[in-house]
């Protein structure tokens, strides 16, 4: 058994580790409610203009000479993988790093046997992952979330659209965890580029006609001008899906963690007493037994 000493350290010990994960929980969950604030206010936006550019894509005649729509033999690879620069969020990290392995696993696995699939890591955690494991990982915009802006996710956009319309890359995809409310986050995996056009009907949900469109300044001009913008918004909207899903991630684990505390301080309380008590009751039994010793005598 250990001695009271050793479980008063104890005690000590997680307190001051369940005051630090209660103050982590507190300050999640301030940096949770902007973060939240900020996708939901974005999502719509982004959704509406992925639409838009999947519709008018598909009807318009321009478009098809965009170098971004371009299809071309998969043969090099890069996969934007979008985690945290800090742990202590759960599994949030983890999820993402296992999510980008199955993809390669399923869809690149001859491209990563040959050295051709390349990582661009937003968030240290992610690119720390992939470095271990081998591969290439472009680190340039690993830092993105020290100062979370459109601009700085912008250049890593403009990165990845560059690289393919080069034809450095073949096909560029995004993953991350998609933020549903603080206790779940969903790892998404969407195809960034080339663009897949989508037929108007398909984006209604229904078979209805196509819709004749009517250009203004001029269909070329509109879709030049949405092409990028569409695709830096989508990269954009992943990463602020990942920011609210990261602080939703550790709300939830430093919550947990917290409770975790209380219990083992319960535990430790039970077992000082009992020490506690035992000590006492030997310390009477020796001045009982050193009393009848002397009364003998």
């Amino acid at each position: 058994m250990a001695s009271l000493k050793e479980v008063r350290s104890r005690i000590t010990s997680v307190n001051s580790t369940q005051q630090i994960t209660k103050a982590m929980k507190m300050v999640a969950a301030a940096k949770l409610r902007r973060a939240q604030e900020n996708i939901t206010q974005f999502r719509p936006y982004a959704q509406k203009l992925k639409q838009m550019l999947g519709t008018v894509s598909a009807g318009a005649e321009t478009a098809t000479d965009s170098p971004y729509k371009q299809a071309r033999p998969v043969e090099r690879v890069l996969l934007i993988v979008v985690t945290s620069d800090r742990g202590l969020c759960g599994a949030f990290n983890t999820n993402v790093v296992k999510g980008a392995l199955t993809l390669i696993d399923e869809k690149y696995a001859a491209q990563a046997r040959s050295g051709n699939v390349e990582i661009m890591a937003i968030g240290k955690k992610g690119g720390e992952a992939f470095i271990r494991r081998g591969f290439r990982v472009n680190t340039a915009h690993m830092d993105v979330f020290t100062s979370l802006s459109f601009s700085r996710v912008k250049a890593a956009a403009e990165e990845a659209m560059n690289g393919f319309a080069s034809g450095q890359y073949d096909a560029v995809e995004i993953v991350y965890n998609e933020f549903r409310n603080a206790a779940v986050q969903i790892v998404r995996t969407e195809q960034m580029l080339p663009i897949v056009p989508t037929p108007p009907a398909a984006a209604a949900g229904s078979a209805t006609s196509v819709t004749n469109y009517l250009f203004e300044p001029s269909e070329e001009e509109i879709v030049t001008e949405l092409i990028p913008k569409t695709l830096k918004t989508q990269l954009y909207k992943a990463v602020l899906d990942s920011n609210a899903s990261e602080h939703g991630a550790r709300m939830t684990a430093m919550d947990k963690a917290t409770e975790n505390a209380g219990e083992l301080l319960k535990e430790l309380r039970l077992v000082y007493n009992r020490t506690r008590q035992a000590a006492i009751t030997t310390e009477i039994l020796e001045i009982v037994g050193g009393a009848e010793a002397l009364a003998a005598a």
